[in-house]
């Protein structure tokens, strides 16, 4: 993975060439005031308009339309944060809620902080033009939500986006599902995207209509979900899942779901709730923070 491709994954990069394909967004620079105020470790304090934002859509007949926005920004999507906010949500009426939201997630820290990092090439990191992003609110089904791996231009992987859950409807149907991906991929996608290889993220409505959610790096720093990235890059044992009798044709993307109740998982964003010191000692990931903790421990006994 190279920086150019981070770069290529910017909202603002790929928007304008599928946006008949996504979620209606509107783009903002993000001033570097804002990007001070959001890597500080200060009080939020947050002023500003409280009425939801509303405008009227060219084919609303003119009809005044209430907009509510979920935020993202560049490549960070602020999943790590939803369970802060009031709705436990990404769904925004409000700058407060913006805002709340930003300084809550570890995403944003680590995409102004690293943007680049598990990048191979050693060329100087490029100037990055941060921007936020609001994204038109819609309710997504998380069993709907699929992520799909390209390489050299060909679909090779297609994973459930919500793997910590069992969808019976993914298993029964996941035939059907990766067939219609795959002609969603060749009919918008293939060849259209800056690079060859890359991620991209689909929703599938209940009519069966697929939507462009976002793009990724094909890379460490994007989740491989139910695949590994030494799996994805070698293009080794992907068909696994597929032993069964009900393999799908060979020129198709490899498919792995969440296939029972008894491999359901708690969601991977769960340990953001606390504070990460509190995380490190329980997991024994910094043995500094344990060392300390065991001497504050022995010192108060010793008081008492």
């Amino acid at each position: 993975m190279k920086k150019e491709h981070v770069l290529h994954c910017q909202f603002s990069s790929w928007y304008p060439l599928f946006r008949s394909l996504t979620i209606k967004s509107v783009i903002l620079p993000l001033p570097q005031n804002v990007k001070d105020y959001l890597l500080d470790d200060g009080t939020l304090v947050v002023s500003g308009r409280e009425d939801p934002p509303t405008c009227s859509q060219p084919d609303s007949d003119d009809e005044a339309e209430e907009i509510q926005w979920s935020d993202d920004e560049n490549t960070a999507t602020l999943t790590d944060a939803y369970w802060i906010a009031m709705n436990s949500s990404l769904k925004c009426k409000t700058l407060s809620d913006i805002f709340l939201l930003f300084k809550s997630s570890d995403f944003i820290t680590r995409d102004f902080t690293q943007p680049f990092i598990h990048c191979t090439d050693d060329s100087p990191d490029p100037c990055m033009e941060y921007e936020l992003v609001l994204r038109k609110w819609c309710e997504l089904i998380p069993g709907a939500e699929f992520r799909c791996f390209v390489k050299e231009n060909k679909l090779i992987a297609i994973s459930q986006r919500d793997y910590t859950q069992y969808y019976d409807h993914i298993s029964k149907q996941k035939e059907e599902i990766c067939r219609c991906i795959q002609d969603f991929f060749t009919k918008h996608i293939q060849y259209k995207f800056l690079d060859e290889d890359f991620v991209f993220d689909i929703y599938r409505d209940s009519r069966g209509k697929v939507w462009l959610i976002d793009f990724n790096p094909f890379g460490e720093v994007t989740d491989s979900l139910l695949f590994t990235w030494e799996e994805l890059i070698s293009e080794r044992n992907l068909n696994g899942d597929f032993s069964e009798g009900d393999a799908l044709e060979q020129d198709s993307p490899a498919f792995r779901c969440t296939n029972s109740e008894v491999t359901v998982q708690p969601s991977p964003y769960l340990s953001y709730r606390l504070p990460k010191d509190f995380v490190d000692l329980s997991t024994g990931e910094d043995a500094h923070k344990l060392i300390d903790f065991l001497k504050l421990k022995r010192n108060q006994q010793e008081d008492d």
